[in-house]
């Protein structure tokens, strides 16, 4: 079986997916980063390697937070951004969207697309009260396990109105309405109508969000959530099958374009990686006044990549020996 490989590597999950040559889905695997991306990315590689060990990988992508990192780990052929991953499986997976709510564990996003193109965007860059983190430390709190979240919230007859527009400010409130005696259906459900006025009045202030809409990332699977913003826009909201790894779709997707326009062969590092050793070290660059910070990524004690610098100089990957001769050359100082 050939195809390609897309890797999503955020803040709480870690996604790996194969597509087919056609951009069919084969399998994923989703994993917690628990801070530790490289481990992750190994560990999803494993997982996929112990069932589809004859798959030929074409190309590869990677999107996320960790993406660049992640781009290093696999030799990815292609690195973008969330926001053209996401919209790109989701007009796979619904042609005519026009509007992607995306909401993860750490971040959510809102694109905004008009005949297959992204016209506008928006994410949150302040609070965390419209992230799945919040909502799941809200259910551990209340002694709810996340996956009886959504069930629980479609229950309610009643839903409470709970303070969404601060983290903290909606944990006091929902406390008090358990102290003052209201249900546990309508606290759940009030907290998903909390999180979902937040995320319109901060991610998708001032945007048009029109039918079709899909609603992606982990907190989708909370079918309150979904049932919360369906009352709020008065329209349907889609959830695709995949919802939960689309950024590894379209990462994967975003790859076989790539590989067919360019023509070349695969940078794909092989499914030997979770054998290879990756570490991380960063330092500053003291050549100029802007001290920037180096990071340096090894594999088995080689250099593979290094990047941080504004000048651009640590960019490419050359030896540390060459590094140290060219930053004295250009600063006329001593070797970073």
């Amino acid at each position: 079986m050939r195809g390609y490989m897309g890797v999503d590597v955020g803040s709480v999950s870690t996604n790996l997916v194969l597509t087919s040559e056609n951009d069919r889905f084969i399998d994923s695997v989703y994993l917690r980063t628990r801070g530790n991306p490289i481990e992750a990315v190994k560990e999803g590689l494993r997982m996929l390697r112990m069932k589809h060990s004859d798959f030929e990988v074409l190309g590869a992508g990677t999107t996320g937070s960790g993406r660049r990192l992640a781009g290093v780990i696999i030799g990815a052929d292609i690195v973008k951004n969330e926001i053209t991953a996401h919209a790109m499986a989701a007009m796979a997976s619904v042609p005519d969207v026009q509007t992607v709510v995306e909401i993860g564990g750490q971040d959510s996003k809102i694109i905004i697309l008009r005949s297959g193109i992204v016209v506008d965007f928006g994410m949150n860059t302040v609070c965390a009260a419209g992230t799945g983190s919040f909502l799941e430390h809200q259910a551990q709190r209340l002694g709810v396990a996340i996956e009886q979240f959504g069930e629980l919230a479609c229950a309610s007859a009643s839903p409470v109105r709970i303070a969404g527009r601060c983290a903290v400010f909606a944990e006091s409130d929902m406390i008090h309405k358990q102290q003052v005696g209201h249900s546990l259906p309508d606290i759940v459900s009030g907290l998903c109508e909390a999180l979902v006025r937040n995320y319109l009045n901060n991610v998708g202030k001032g945007k048009q969000i029109l039918a079709p809409a899909v609603f992606q990332g982990g907190v989708a699977a909370n079918a309150g959530m979904r049932k919360a913003f369906e009352r709020a826009l008065g329209h349907d909201v889609m959830v695709p099958e995949h919802f939960d790894v689309m950024g590894a779709i379209g990462a994967a997707m975003l790859a076989r374009r790539h590989m067919e326009s360019s023509g070349g062969s695969t940078f794909f590092a092989g499914w030997e990686v979770p054998e290879q050793t990756y570490r991380t070290s960063s330092r500053e660059c003291s050549g100029c006044p802007n001290i920037c910070e180096i990071v340096e990524v090894t594999r088995d004690s080689t250099v593979v990549a290094r990047w941080g610098g504004r000048c651009g100089k640590w960019e490419e990957t050359r030896g540390a020996e060459h590094e140290d001769r060219d930053c004295h050359r250009q600063h006329g100082g001593p070797a970073c």
